[in-house]
Order: C-alpha cells, then structure tokens, then sequence
C-alpha cells in the first residue's frame, strides 16, 4: 500500500513541475526574451534592395522574418540578444566603467586601438547572414538619410506596425519600423522611434557609436552609449 502512495505522490510532483514549465514559458512577454522578436531566422525573406546608392540594402531588419517585424536588439559590436543592455554585461567593457578592450581611440578610455568599424566577427549581420551582408557604415546612413525620401507611414499595410518608408528616386523603397530600442532592461519607444546602429564608432568619443534615429517628426544621425540595443538593417555589395 505505501509502495502505491509513493507511486503516486511521484506522478503528481512530475505534473505539477509540467504545469509550471508550461506556464512559465507561455507567460513570458515579448518584450522580456532576449531581443523582443528575434526568432533566430533571416535568410526566409530576405531580399537586396537595388536604391540606387552606393550599397544595396535589405528589406528586413536582422532576426526578422517579414518587412514589419522589429527583429532583434543588438549592442553595438555584439552578436547575440539579450535581456540587460548595461555596461556591465557589454561585450567590449574594460576593468573599470568608461574603459574599453576593444575600439578605442582614446587612452582615456583604455588601451587604444584606433579600430573605428566593426570587424566581421564583430558584425551581426554578417555573422547571421554570411556572403557580403554586412552593417551599414555611418556614410552610408547618411547616404540613404539624403538622397531617399523618407515618409512616416502608420498602420503599415494593415500590420498596425509604424515606421518610416524610405523611397529612392529610381521607385524603389524599403520599410524600417519603429521598433524603439533597449535600455538595460528597459523597452522603449516601440511604435514611436526606430534606432538603428552603423558599424562606426564615434572616433572622438570612442564610448559612443553613430546611429540612425527616427520618429514622425524628423529623421536625424546621432552617437550613443554603445551598449545600448538598437536595432540592424543590413547591407550588401
């Protein structure tokens, strides 16, 4: 008779820690995963998009699988989403706060390499994608930020997702959505604001990177933290 009890005792416990697990994961919100919707996949829709400039650029941000999904957040120079996007979890953070390993230009913040774009296996488009796919450099924004138009769109085709429509003089165009962007374990702006980061770092202020930034309102270029998680819109040759 005990025997019996203890048998069941034991598969009780085992669907009780079923239940939890299941619970667990199903209520886990979006903006708590390691970089919101990155599922881990790219090359499904990914298309090059001829605009006319020097680089073609992507129709999808990295660790998305349509047009108008957010995709992934990244730290500047890392490759992998994450949940803390803090200078004490930065990839490239030095001994002391302010200091860095990696890309520096200035001895006041470390040994000095004078590395101002990121190196391939520092790149997240082209770790994920392979081939010529790559991060834009700083010129290369500011290329598509002046010779595109770029038109706050809302609602884009029926997705309830906002963002910016960006249409080359040859008809071309490519949608960057306003995914916002993390801060330590913040999610911010998603709907309002898309952060994009270059692969160019701020040589006179080597703890900052250069970026695109977004909102109805106006499109300019910017520098910042470079631990910060923005989003990637990839380019090829």
């Amino acid at each position: 008779m005990i025997s019996v009890f203890k048998g069941h005792n034991n598969l009780l416990i085992q669907f009780y820690v079923f239940v939890a697990l299941a619970l667990m994961f199903a209520c886990t919100p979006e903006d708590k995963k390691p970089g919101g919707n990155d599922n881990g996949k790219d090359k499904g829709g990914l298309e090059a998009v001829d605009l006319g400039l020097s680089v073609k650029w992507a129709n999808t941000n990295i660790g998305a699988d349509s047009i108008e999904e957010y995709g992934g957040y990244y730290a500047w120079g890392e490759t992998e989403a994450k949940l803390d996007y803090s200078w004490e979890t930065y990839k490239f953070s030095g001994e002391y706060s302010g200091k860095y390993i990696k890309y520096n230009t200035r001895k006041m913040h470390g040994v000095v390499d004078d590395k101002t774009v990121l190196e391939p296996e520092d790149d997240v488009a082209h770790i994920r994608l392979g081939g010529k796919w790559r991060m834009p450099t700083h010129e290369e924004w500011t290329e598509l930020r002046t010779k595109c138009t770029w038109t706050w769109v809302t609602n884009y085709n029926g997705t309830g997702i906002n963002g910016r429509l960006v249409t080359a003089s040859n008809g071309n165009s490519i949608f960057l959505p306003a995914a916002g962007y993390r801060c330590i374990t913040d999610l911010l702006k998603v709907g309002s604001y898309g952060s994009y980061w270059s692969s160019s770092l701020c040589a006179d202020y080597p703890d900052a990177a250069w970026y695109v930034y977004f909102s109805s309102d106006e499109v300019f270029r910017g520098n910042d933290n470079r631990f910060d998680g923005y989003t990637i819109r990839p380019v090829t040759e």
